[in-house]
């Protein structure tokens, strides 16, 4: 039996708010960016930085910890 793509799976996709985080989402995930560069990633579950500090924007990479 083959395994359920996103294009396929019904189900609505998991979004995980945090303070002071990353949005955690179920993956696997495609990111339009404002220039509609599409960035995408086949992992169960990512995190997309909300601070914008991250050197891997848009995958969170905990810069957010250094923010006073």
């Amino acid at each position: 039996m083959p395994k359920p793509s996103a294009e396929t799976d019904d189900r609505p996709r998991r979004v995980r708010i945090q303070r002071r985080g990353p949005l955690l989402v179920e993956g696997p995930v495609e990111v339009e960016l404002e220039d509609g560069t599409v960035v995408s990633s086949d992992r169960f579950r990512v995190a997309l930085c909300t601070c914008r500090r991250s050197r891997r924007y848009p995958w969170c990479d905990t810069s957010h910890r250094d923010r006073a």
